[in-house]
């Protein structure tokens, strides 16, 4: 999943932080932040193993696997954020716009546990608001190029946002089948961890 997943599946502050966290972070520095921080990025990871196993997903990636091959993943995750961001089940639309200002909120509280890149990005999410305008096809498509020009070994003019679009349907019915589930799973685990608390 995308930035929008991991913040929305999250029950405190200190996980915002974690799971944004995750991916800046040498694995062995995990523990030198306090608990609830160490559950985001524990709950990133979960999230991350859960999603990569779930075959609703499975079938999301063969939308875009004959243009990118091993890196449908990183498409289908940003296309999983668009389906979030419109699901109004979910929250509404002023529910999305305050969670989305809640993140930018508590990231920049907690900035002393925050990488200098990670920074930098978080600049640029806030000026342009990515969590809440993920609902919008040009935000998908201008993540979807940030993917491209980041993978060394794709040619940075593949369709793949067209193959997004044209795939509308079966991508909305695969996040229909899976995040339900996910979230399920993810309120699961973090009932165990604050057990371990």
């Amino acid at each position: 999943m995308n930035f929008l997943a991991h913040s929305f599946l999250t029950f405190n502050d200190g996980q915002i932080v974690g799971q944004f966290l995750e991916d800046f972070i040498r694995n062995k520095d995990r523990y030198s932040f306090p608990k609830d921080i160490q559950d985001g990025i524990t709950l990133h990871r979960e999230i991350d193993t859960y999603t990569d196993s779930h075959p609703a997903l499975h079938e999301a990636k063969k939308v875009f696997s004959p243009l990118v091959r091993l890196y449908s993943g990183a498409f289908v995750d940003v296309s999983m954020d668009y389906f979030l961001a419109t699901d109004l089940s979910l929250n509404s639309l002023k529910g999305w716009k305050d969670h989305s200002l809640r993140v930018y909120k508590v990231l920049h509280k907690n900035e002393r546990f925050l990488s200098e890149n990670f920074k930098y990005m978080l600049t640029k999410m806030e000026q342009d608001n990515w969590l809440y305008n993920y609902r919008h096809d040009q935000n998908i498509k201008f993540s979807m190029r940030n993917v491209l020009n980041k993978a060394k070994y794709l040619d940075k003019d593949i369709p793949v946002f067209q193959a997004f679009l044209d795939n509308k349907d079966i991508l909305q019915k695969c996040y229909d089948n899976f995040f339900p589930d996910l979230l399920a799973h993810v309120k699961a685990k973090n009932a165990q961890l604050q057990l371990q608390k």
